[in-house]
């Protein structure tokens, strides 16, 4: 017994392998950080073995985040490096290799937006529009997306209405905005403005803010577009820009051409250089590609990597995997991985929508607090962020490392809130974001579509007064002709004296009419119209459907006596008939729906300087033409205007395209997409090649007149004679040129002119010399004489030719002023050409009467055979359209670019303008563009060019102004030396 009591005390036992199995389980497992978009950090742990997938999949599930496809996680880089996000398809461990880590550090990633979306209202979470609202932020903090003070200041009011709510004046006192970083140059002024924007959102939650915020951002110019530095074949620097439209080059800043996804055949890089292939148009013989010289054969992978992505994502309806078998191909394997946008949007709105509960992030002032007393903010000395205990990652060091470079006293200031875990909670409630100026009400809605889009869609239309005359809805805004697609026919007329109007509506490939309605007789209300989705047939039909329309009929059946949820399930049970039809007897509201309060504005903007509104004491009597610039530099500020731009119809639905997809007129096409309208078109009077060219009549209404214009392609090599004949029977002597023939290596236009001193000969005795040739002094502009001969007839006519040479296709001139200028001398050259018309045409009378009485015998056959119907072979015919009739008065200047749509309407659009502002009438750009695309498709092409046009406008009245101030002060001083 007591040696085997002392042998049981003296004994012990080790497990070997169960240790070793333990330490090498934690081995197998490697520590991640990632900093999310509101500066918090959190540590995952991962299998060494474990794809990048498995990381995201962490990650998404920490956040609770449903709509995770336009999010990713960044590798730290220094400035110039190659940008790096996770794959998700390759080995965590095999991507981290090629990040430098300092003994073993734990890498640290960041939770970042990688594919931007173009509309807020496709995003059906709150918590995701939140996130995109955090990283939007951040980018203009950092200066990564560039905008204009005004611009910035109406955002940070947004931030400030979502974190501090309504405007309080008892506690929210001078100065409440100096704790709170909300620009990266922070000053007293900035914060005042700010201050008197936030009262204006008085009503928004923090949901609306945000949204509105999306709303204002996702229209500047460098938003959502994944920047990459490159050179041209002749050493400029550009910058490569990737987005969901496509591939756009930038120069200086500026956006000097735009590939779209669906003009490129193929993009590729081999070593440093970057290719892309364009598709061939009709006209081209050959194939365009187009090179960049990158910085490294690293960076021209990251551009081909961040092509494939983004097209894949926005434009696939799947995305294209590759086959693992019989895979040849030597070059890269890579393909994009996640879900397309679409399907993303399709499995959002099957998703059964849990409202989330979630703690906002505040702003913080970090306070950098140098030798000579200044702050300076943390973003702009290249800080990421600060973790949840408020320490400063910067790029993964730890902050003691941070605290070695700088010397100065780092403090931040941040208002603490509870730890949530970063976690969000379900509840029951669901509270939609509303757009800005939106009145709360009480009123009982049914969503017929219960997805976010139609519930978050409504957008503000501020009716603007009309340029044309044309027919008004009955509350008064202006309804545009062919703007519904979904109708069978327009509002039916009911009898005499009636107020009643029938629109007869079609579902779209949705089923929805993008209306709801309010009342019943359980409410003790009428049926009326309380929304109106944009973009939906109950918006685009004629007229439209507005918001307080009181429904008297469904389909034949009044709707009084009947409650609120038997309208609703009537509506939808039109969607499942045979025909899908509903036809509405409604009462139009002529005041608008009662509100308590007066409406505002979706956009506000409170300028630095009234500088247009301090000059409107100059135009007396002129309250109406000011008035109308007002609000055009108000609309330009707040970003209203281009919102309304982006909201008007390309082309016309309702004038037919025909003859240019004729068979035999393709060929004629420069591009495509770009084609006449049927109605508008030029038409060519005994023309060998047929009577089809790529132009339109564009006449423009102005006071005591109309400016005629010809709106056309540039030339090609095989309409030339087509083009000639058309400024001969058209009586043209002035034609404008705005592109050259070669851009970016493409051919732009045909060069139809010979040099200085040669002819060109033409087919059917035509023929065209150049008798002069002279550029500007900046060497922007060139100016020609031709003499265009008509063997046939002995007719010769100078023609006048003004080219506009420094303006890319697609982009903007880089100097305002030598625009304005050259518009300038395209209307006087104008007024010249055209009394030079007069006297030619007075000449050309006495002559033919003069033959007439000379050879009285021959007139008087001649008159006699044309009266029989007969028309002798050696004479052509006049004009036989209207158009032409009037060009023998009114001879039409002839504009092109390269489409005829871009460069061509900023163009006519500018000139319009200025007419308009020279007789004091009030200036609408945005009807004029109307105008004109209702005789030619898609003119003023892009948003920036009419944001340019818009601006010229604006610039051109203040030189106006000026000079009528000057013109006044003269006046002044000769009466003051009279008096004397």
């Amino acid at each position: 017994m007591f040696e085997r009591f002392r042998l049981s005390n003296l004994s012990r036992h080790y497990q070997l392998r169960t240790t070793e199995l333990a330490r090498d389980k934690k081995q197998r497992q490697q520590c991640i950080t990632v900093l999310f978009l509101d500066d918090t950090t959190h540590t995952f742990r991962i299998e060494k073995r474990a794809k990048g997938g498995d990381l995201l999949e962490q990650v998404y599930q920490f956040l609770e985040l449903s709509e995770r496809d336009y999010f990713g996680l960044l590798f730290p880089s220094k400035p110039g490096d190659v940008v790096r996000w996770v794959d998700a398809q390759k080995p965590f461990k095999k991507q981290c290799n090629s990040i430098a880590l300092d003994n073993d550090a734990v890498p640290l990633l960041e939770f970042r937006v990688k594919f931007y979306v173009s509309d807020p209202s496709r995003l059906q979470e709150e918590f995701t529009r939140y996130q995109f609202y955090l990283q939007i932020k951040r980018n203009i903090l950092l200066g990564k997306l560039p905008c204009s003070l005004n611009t910035q200041c109406l955002l940070a009011s947004y931030t400030v209405q979502s974190e501090l709510g309504d405007f309080n004046p008892t506690e929210h006192q001078a100065g409440y905005l100096s704790n709170m970083q909300l620009l990266a140059d922070q000053t007293p002024d900035a914060e005042r403005k700010i201050s008197e924007l936030h009262k204006l959102h008085r009503g928004q939650l923090p949901a609306d803010a945000e949204y509105n915020y999306l709303e204002h951002a996702k229209r500047l110019d460098l938003y959502g577009i994944d920047l990459h530095k490159a050179m041209d074949s002749n050493g400029k620097e550009l910058q490569l820009g990737v987005s969901a439209i496509g591939l756009l080059v930038f120069q200086n800043g500026l956006r000097i051409n735009t590939f779209s996804w669906s003009k490129m055949v193929k993009v590729s890089f081999k070593r440093k250089d970057f290719f892309i292939q364009l598709r061939r148009e009709p006209s081209e013989s050959y194939d365009t590609l187009l090179g960049f010289s990158m910085t490294s054969h690293k960076h021209a992978k990251s551009l081909w990597k961040s092509c494939v992505e983004h097209h894949s994502f926005f434009r696939l309806k799947r995305p294209h995997r590759l086959s693992r078998f019989l895979n040849l191909s030597l070059g890269s394997k890579f393909y994009y991985s996640g879900r397309t946008e679409l399907q993303a949007v399709q499995e959002s709105k099957q998703r059964v929508k849990i409202h989330k509960a979630f703690v906002r992030s505040p702003s913080k002032r970090l306070i950098a607090i140098g030798p000579g007393g200044t702050t300076m903010s943390p973003l702009a000395n290249g800080a990421s962020g600060s973790d949840s205990n408020g320490s400063v990652s910067h790029n993964g060091k730890a902050p003691s490392a941070i605290a070695a470079t700088h010397t100065s006293i780092l403090t931040i200031t941040k208002t603490s809130r509870p730890h949530h875990d970063n976690k969000v909670t379900s509840k029951q409630l669901d509270t939609m974001p509303r757009k800005a100026w939106e009145q709360q009400s009480d009123e009982y809605d049914i969503q017929l579509d219960t997805g976010y889009i139609d519930q978050c869609g409504r957008r503000f239309e501020s009716p603007v007064p009309a340029y044309s005359t044309g027919s008004h809805s009955p509350n008064g805004t202006q309804i545009c002709a062919g703007m519904n697609p979904y109708m069978n026919g327009c509002s039916t007329a009911p009898e005499s004296g009636s107020d009643l109007i029938t629109i007869r509506l079609l579902a779209d490939e949705h089923g929805r009419f993008g209306f709801n309605v309010k009342g019943g007789i359980d409410l003790g209300l009428p049926v009326q119209v309380s929304k109106v989705v944009p973009h939906t047939p109950a918006d685009r039909c004629t007229p439209r459907v507005c918001e307080g329309d009181e429904v008297v009929l469904i389909n034949g059946r009044e709707v009084t006596g009947l409650t609120h949820e038997q309208v609703v399930n009537m509506i939808k049970d039109c969607r499942n008939t045979r025909t899908g039809e509903l036809l509405l007897t409604m009462r139009p509201c002529s005041t608008g729906p009662a509100l308590t309060e007066e409406e505002e504005p979706l956009y506000q903007y409170v300028p630095e300087t009234d500088e247009i509104g301090s000059h409107s004491n100059l135009l007396d009597g002129d309250a109406l033409f000011t008035q109308s610039l007002l609000l055009l530099s108000d609309g330009l500020a707040s970003g209203a205007l281009l919102a309304q731009y982006e909201l008007m119809y390309r082309k016309n639905p309702d004038l037919a395209i025909t003859e240019a997809r004729k068979p035999e007129n393709v060929a004629k096409n420069r591009y495509r997409d770009i084609s006449p309208y049927d109605c508008t078109r030029v038409t060519l009077v005994n023309c060998s090649s047929g009577d089809y060219i790529n132009a339109n009549y564009v006449n423009m209404e102005i006071p005591g007149g109309i400016n005629r214009y010809i709106a056309t392609q540039g030339p090609l090599a095989s309409t030339t004679t087509d083009f000639w004949r058309m400024v001969q029977q058209e009586s043209s002597h002035l034609v404008v040129m705005l592109t050259t023939v070669m851009e970016a290596g493409r051919q732009k236009c045909h060069q139809y002119w010979p040099v200085t001193g040669d002819e060109l000969q033409l087919g059917e005795g035509l023929c065209v010399k150049c008798l002069s040739e002279k550029p500007d002094e900046t060497g922007s502009f060139v100016f020609r004489e031709f003499l265009l001969c008509d063997r046939r007839t002995g007719e010769q006519r100078h023609i006048q030719h003004m080219q506009y040479l420094a303006w890319p296709d697609h982009c903007v001139p880089s100097d305002p002023n030598l625009f304005l200028e050259f518009v300038e001398r395209v209307r006087n050259a104008r007024n010249r050409t055209l009394l030079q018309e007069i006297e030619e045409s007075l000449k050309q009378v006495r002559l033919l009467d003069a033959d007439a009485d000379e050879n009285g015998g021959i007139m008087g056959e001649r008159k006699c055979a044309a009266s029989n119907g007969v028309t002798p072979e050696d004479e052509t015919p006049v004009s036989t359209s209207v158009h032409q009739c009037i060009s023998a008065a009114n001879p039409p200047v002839i504009v092109h670019c390269s489409a005829g749509i871009g460069r061509t309407g900023v163009l006519i659009l500018m000139d319009t303008a200025l007419a308009l502002m020279e007789a004091r009438e009030p200036v609408y750009p945005l009807d004029i563009v109307r105008t004109m695309r209702d005789q030619r498709a898609c003119m003023v092409q892009n948003v920036s060019q009419y944001r340019f046009v818009c601006e010229c406008i604006c610039a051109a009245y203040m030189k106006m102004s000026r000079n009528s101030a000057l013109l006044a002060q003269e006046d002044e001083d000769d009466d003051v030396g009279g008096d004397d």
